[in-house]
């Protein structure tokens, strides 16, 4: 992605619309908003490409038939927001005042934006166990993207945390990379797709630690040596040596600057009319992962940015009319 497609604004410039997110999500809206005339600010964010830019190889994004890289997907999703007229900011939104009208954004540079439209695209983020000793060797053997640092493991031993879709996912990736995987899971059975499991099970690299969570990640001053097992169902605990550790039990929406501006559920997802991206406030829209907890798909998260393009241009008209 370009750096000659930054945008560098004074404090208090206005935009008819802006985007907040640079994810699958956030530049389908920039796609569709740009084609329609209404010269869109897609903000970046935190992580520009969003969780496609951590995944390497993407085959169920439609229109491709060999095996694509989600690092390029989003580079020429961008590539073509640009190029029909979407601008790209790098810059964090902090705050979005939605009381008042035009809408009032917050950056972290200092600057702010108002606008006339919103759309909110930021997407979701991994969620960590909590263990002190799980921050003690983050990036030192404790991961939650095994596309980022899977290489790192390379003929060694490692553990993935979680049992659904994206641990399995994970432990397949770094089952072509390592020596052993060993899938730790609390319950005493998975709840990733099918298909996944099979091709878990099929894996002779691969172990599956059933009724298991890691009560402590071990390790000294090369990093993680090993995890401590507590056994769900009442047994005892066990030590198994890794070199490293990927978390993979889900994501948190990435919406902390919206709590008050739009109504936001007990999990900080946020609310949108059913079949419909409008948020409890008029004008401002929502798509991609920040809202959909359910399919968390790429696919699903440009089919929403779609929607919340075409859903703005409408309001934006009805405003106009």
């Amino acid at each position: 992605m370009s750096d000659s497609a930054a945008v560098n604004t004074k404090p208090s410039t206005h935009e008819q619309v802006v985007i907040i997110g640079a994810g699958a999500a956030g530049l389908t809206a920039g796609i569709y908003t740009a084609r329609a005339n209404l010269a869109p600010l897609i903000i970046a964010g935190l992580q520009p490409g969003g969780q496609m830019t951590i995944t390497t190889d993407v085959e169920n994004y439609p229109g491709f038939a060999e095996v694509i890289q989600g690092p390029w997907l989003m580079t020429e999703m961008q590539g073509q927001a640009e190029n029909v007229g979407a601008r790209v900011m790098y810059d964090i939104v902090t705050a979005l005042d939605s009381a008042s009208r035009p809408f009032r954004l917050m950056l972290d540079s200092g600057n702010e934006i108002t606008a006339d439209a919103v759309i909110l695209a930021t997407g979701a983020q991994a969620r960590w166990l909590g263990l002190d000793s799980e921050m003690q060797f983050n990036g030192r053997g404790v991961s939650a993207c095994a596309t980022c640092d899977g290489f790192f493991y390379k003929g060694r031993d490692v553990a993935v945390i979680g049992g659904g879709n994206t641990a399995v996912e994970e432990a397949l990736y770094l089952a072509n990379i390592c020596n052993h995987v060993t899938l730790v899971h609390r319950r005493d059975s998975l709840r990733a797709e099918q298909i996944m499991q099979e091709r878990l099970l099929k894996k002779a690299n691969i172990t599956v630690e059933w009724n298991r969570q890691v009560a402590e990640v071990l390790g000294d001053d090369s990093g993680v040596t090993g995890l401590r097992l507590a056994a769900t169902n009442g047994g005892d605990d066990k030590v198994i040596a890794v070199h490293g550790m990927f978390v993979a039990i889900g994501h948190d929406p990435a919406t902390a600057a919206f709590a008050g501006a739009v109504t936001l559920d007990d999990e900080g997802y946020i609310i949108a009319h059913p079949g419909s991206t409008h948020t409890s406030v008029n004008g401002i829209f929502a798509a991609g992962d920040c809202v959909d907890k359910i399919y968390r798909q790429a696919v699903t998260a440009a089919g929403m940015g779609c929607m919340a393009a075409l859903d703005t241009e409408r309001w934006l008209g009805e405003q106009q009319g």
